[in-house]
């Protein structure tokens, strides 16, 4: 995710306290704006819309899955083929096969850095970052640079976890959007934003109070103003009873960040970059943070869960009875539930107030709308408070991911959804599961 692209989707709802939240996150290996143009997901866009690709741009990742292995079959040297594998298997953390079609297709096609990134993505997610560092180096961008360097400075292992199998930590608010208190290198507790769409971000201030310096910069756009972005390390991040050691931390100046009820501002973010190294349930209906170690025994139930970049969870969802279809889960929309099209929405037959348009900087037009019904899986919301943009642009939750992830995305499900649940996100199964709360 780029920079500039996560805040400008922030700001055209920004409108009285409505702006989505924390601190932008960084734009790592998975899908960036700086992106090689001779990637994957430019030949995906490329295609005829029959065989794999139409059902890989549909989210039918099984059924294209198949259609890419017959091509290998026919040709294996078939680089867009294995490249599309690869990409599929990292969707789904299937980390032995992501590593080996995507080495194959970048071995094939060595133009290939969307490859070449997803290949370091499939390290990363596994805590390998030294086997990421030469191959971001390869990718040779000052993002991806940037990124090596910073996990250079790596003291061995990252996100090496210590304490009890899980924790729970209550939120101290619940709006603007879900709140904990977290310990940074052994500080007195601060307050951190839970936003799935975040990686790991410290405000300004709290960098400067830790004496954090950066091992590294990139340059970023933030309410339409260029911001530095640093990158640094962390020694520690004690949540609850539970502490993560030797991890990736970023800050920037000029990055807004929503006013918590009591006045103050929050310390940071940190979103599915460190909930995905633990059975993760943001309990909605209880207040409450809960992580679980990874080895918990997994399930089967619930609804797919695949993880496009480094922070970008999907599942499937309706709207009305449009769907079931691709969604994204973020977390992060404060005042909302639902992002999606204005198309989108009348193709659903959700009525889009026109006669109340939200004002935006970016000149989008934007208009408030209620489904009467909109799912995950059996999880349902109603009449949940929603925006329907007129154009898409990169950035925007759910329908503005669709070129930069390579598949089709129907929306956003987010903060006002989730209110009654408490939200499961199994990264070891790849499963999403909602219970209401009692």
């Amino acid at each position: 995710m780029s920079l500039s692209a996560d805040h400008s989707r922030r700001r055209f709802l920004h409108r009285a306290g409505l702006a989505a939240t924390a601190a932008a996150a960084l734009p790592l290996t998975g899908c960036g704006t700086d992106r090689a143009a001779t990637g994957s997901a430019r030949n995906v866009a490329a295609t005829s819309d029959d065989g794999p690709d139409r059902l890989f741009r549909d989210g039918r990742f099984a059924e294209a899955e198949r259609g890419y292995r017959r091509s290998l079959q026919v040709d294996p040297k078939d680089a867009h083929a294995a490249a599309q594998l690869g990409y599929i298997a990292l969707l789904s953390n299937r980390f032995g096969a992501a590593e080996r079609h995507l080495s194959d297709a970048v071995g094939l096609n060595p133009g290939d850095n969307e490859s070449r990134r997803r290949l370091a993505e499939c390290f990363v997610r596994q805590d390998r970052h030294a086997r990421a560092i030469p191959i971001l180096n390869e990718v040779g961008t000052p993002l991806a640079k940037g990124s090596a360097t910073q996990y250079g400075h790596l003291d061995g292992t990252p996100y090496r976890i210590s304490g009890p199998s899980g924790t729970r930590v209550p939120f101290t608010f619940i709006d603007p959007l879900p709140v904990v208190e977290a310990s940074v290198n052994g500080s007195a507790p601060k307050r951190f934003l839970v936003d799935t769409y975040a990686t790991f971000d410290l405000s300004p201030e709290a960098a400067k109070e830790l004496g954090l310096t950066a091992v590294a910069t990139v340059t970023g756009v933030a309410s339409n103003t260029p911001v530095t972005i640093y990158l640094g390390v962390l020694n520690s991040l004690r949540i609850g009873g539970i502490e993560i050691r030797n991890l990736p931390v970023q800050w920037s100046d000029g990055a807004p960040r929503p006013t918590l009820p009591d006045g103050t501002r929050p310390a940071g973010a940190f979103g599915t970059t460190i909930m995905y190294h633990f059975l993760t349930t943001m309990d909605y209906a209880r207040r409450a943070l809960v992580l679980r170690r990874r080895g918990h025994a997994n399930r089967s139930d619930g609804l797919p869960l695949w993880l496009a970049g480094d922070h970008y969870p999907c599942s499937v969802g309706s709207l009305r009875d449009y769907g079931p279809r691709m969604v994204t889960l973020d977390t992060g929309g404060i005042g909302h539930g639902l992002d999606t099209t204005v198309e989108i929405a009348e193709r659903a037959g959700i009525a889009v107030d026109r006669d109340h348009p939200i004002p935006s900087p970016n000149g989008a037009k934007v208009y408030p709308c209620r489904p009467d019904r909109m799912s995950l899986g059996r999880a349902v919301g109603r009449n949940v408070l929603g925006y329907a943009v007129e154009k898409v642009f990169p950035g925007l939750p759910g329908p503005g991911l669709s070129s930069m992830v390579g598949f089709d995305l129907m929306a956003n499900f987010s903060h006002e959804f989730f209110k009654p649940y408490a939200v499961t996100f199994d990264y070891a199964s790849m499963r999403l599961r909602l219970a209401r709360g009692r």
